[in-house]
């Protein structure tokens, strides 16, 4: 089973399979949203942002290489 952070060889990716990993990164990037707002400390503020660029730059990752795929 392969998780939203786990890297797939674009050779193997399908256009419906990046769709599902875009899909799920963005619901998983609003969940980090959701939790951050509950979060309170300067230590945890940093975590959050820090959790929450590196699944921002996944899904643009993700959103280059399905732009990349043919119609």
């Amino acid at each position: 089973m392969t998780s939203p952070t786990d890297p797939v060889p674009s050779h193997l990716a399908s256009a419906a399979e990046l769709d599902q990993r875009i899909a799920d990164l963005r619901e998983n990037l609003r969940d980090l949203v959701e939790q951050a707002a509950a979060y309170s400390g300067a230590e945890d503020e940093e975590r959050s942002a820090a959790r929450i660029a590196e699944q921002q730059e996944r899904l643009d990752a993700l959103l280059k290489e399905r732009a990349a795929l043919p119609e």
